[in-house]
């Protein structure tokens, strides 16, 4: 199937595969000597003994239970119950939670600005979204939260944790977590906002390199990064040398955006294949010719917190040897769910199939692995006056310097106060310096991507 055929909106990873894929699943005896009409396969299929149970339980808990506990809000959980019981992916949403969910495809919700999933009965940070409260916060992938405000997690389906971190912007909310390395579980209050996530950003690095940053995949994440590439090559006033294109803590989303993103990068080959047990569940991804960097080099780079349509990317451009692969070890979510709409305006989150790299990887609990690991490191800045080094002013009897100054250029400061451009180029180049200086995974990452580039040029 090629990317421009495609007709229906997928999602997977913290959100899911949005489609109308239905089926009805029914078995028949092998001893049945007739025919047997749908409606009668059906009734075969059921199991009678386990049905019987239910409601005898309904009933029991509707009669016995010590609060008058509401019909609807049982049997919702029942339904909550067998789909939490599959993997930690499936779920049934309420109509405000469907809502919710679809409010994710175009990049504007309500919260913290995270992605969440359940891990041991507590909330576990996939990851924060960039520029929202929780990456302020401080928020990191692989955080555990124990309780929300007073109320401990423990116990809480993922919903009912969503909802508590849910709220009027403005409010505060007080998270409990564990974080692995720290001694003591750590507090940190966030301020609830409107979260409005840009899934594309970009910036130009050094010597004609180019650095594009996907914080989410979106319906127009794949066309929003062609015109990210544009701008920069518009900005660089020439074609890109190269390119990092940065996944990390990128929790995936939209299947299809994932599909153009890769697509955008190739000319030719499978990007990714997915497989189920009912038919619509098995699809397969071709790539169109077309690719915007012209077979220039480009450097992914992903963490722990780079998931499902992140790893996508990552593992169709791996396997088509068409980028180098920096980081760390992906997430390793490598299923598929399809949302299905309820008549009563709520929707089930139900895992349909596994998805596969082009050379037949299924990452499922596995992940990427980097071609370069990137270990993560602190980095900070050393007080030179602390060091106490000896110079050679310092030295006892030491030559004068010779020059004293006469000729030194004295800049027009008209000159100097006219010129915007350079005002904005030299500040650029600082900002720059700090963020390598801070961002240790980037600045390996451009250090690799020089190589690279310098290796392409020799062979040409």
């Amino acid at each position: 199937m090629s990317t421009s055929g495609l007709k229906k909106i997928m999602w997977i990873g913290t959100g899911t595969l949005l489609g109308a894929m239905i089926a009805v699943g029914t078995t028949v005896w092998a001893d049945q000597k007739q025919a047997a009409t749908p409606t009668e396969e059906a009734a075969l299929s059921l199991p009678l003994k386990e049905l019987r149970a239910f409601v005898e339980v309904f009933e029991r808990v509707s009669h016995d239970y010590v609060d008058a506990v509401d019909d609807k809000k049982l049997l919702e959980g029942a339904i909550s119950g067998m789909l939490s019981n599959l993997d930690p992916h499936s779920a049934y949403l309420p109509p405000e939670d469907f809502a919710e969910m679809q409010e994710h495809t175009t990049g504007e919700f309500g919260g913290l600005g995270m992605e969440v999933g359940m891990e041991d009965g507590f909330v576990k940070i996939i990851s924060p979204i960039d520029d929202t409260p929780a990456q302020k916060a401080g928020i990191k992938a692989g955080d555990l939260v124990i309780k929300l405000g007073s109320e401990p997690v423990k116990g809480k389906t993922l919903g009912e944790a969503v909802k508590i971190m849910r709220g009027k912007p403005g409010t505060k909310l007080e998270l409990t977590i564990i974080r692995s390395g720290e001694d003591a579980p750590l507090k940190i209050v966030i301020t609830r906002a409107i979260i409005k996530v840009k899934s594309v950003k970009q910036r130009m690095l050094k010597d004609n390199i180019g650095y594009l940053r996907i914080s989410q995949f979106q319906i127009r994440t794949g066309s929003d990064l062609i015109k990210g590439i544009a701008k920069l090559e518009k900005q660089n006033k020439a074609p890109l040398d190269g390119l990092v294109l940065d996944l990390r803590n990128n929790p995936g989303g939209v299947l299809t955006a994932a599909v153009q993103v890769s697509n955008a990068f190739l000319n030719k080959g499978l990007i990714v294949y997915t497989e189920g047990r009912i038919k619509n569940s098995q699809m397969r991804f071709e790539a169109e010719s077309g690719d915007v960097m012209a077979g220039k080099p480009i450097v992914v780079l992903i963490n722990e917190g780079s998931a499902s349509a992140s790893e996508i990317v990552a593992g169709a451009l791996q396997d088509q040897k068409r980028a180098l692969i920096a980081g760390r070890t992906s997430f390793g979510k490598g299923s598929v769910q399809t949302l299905l709409q309820l008549n009563n305006g709520a929707a089930i989150k139900v895992t349909t199939a596994r998805y596969f790299t082009p050379l037949g990887r299924s990452i499922q609990a596995e992940g990427i692995k980097p071609d370069v690991t990137i270990d993560l490191v602190k980095v900070e800045k050393v007080d030179s006056q602390k060091l106490m080094r000896v110079k050679e002013k310092d030295l006892t009897g030491h030559l004068v310097n010779g020059d004293d100054g006469s000729d030194e250029m004295i800049p027009d400061s008209k000159e100097q106060a006219n010129d915007k451009d350079a005002v904005k180029v030299e500040k650029a180049s600082e900002e720059l310096t700090q963020l390598l200086d801070k961002d240790y995974e980037l600045n390996e990452s451009l250090r690799i991507i020089k190589a690279m580039i310098l290796a392409q040029k020799m062979q040409q």
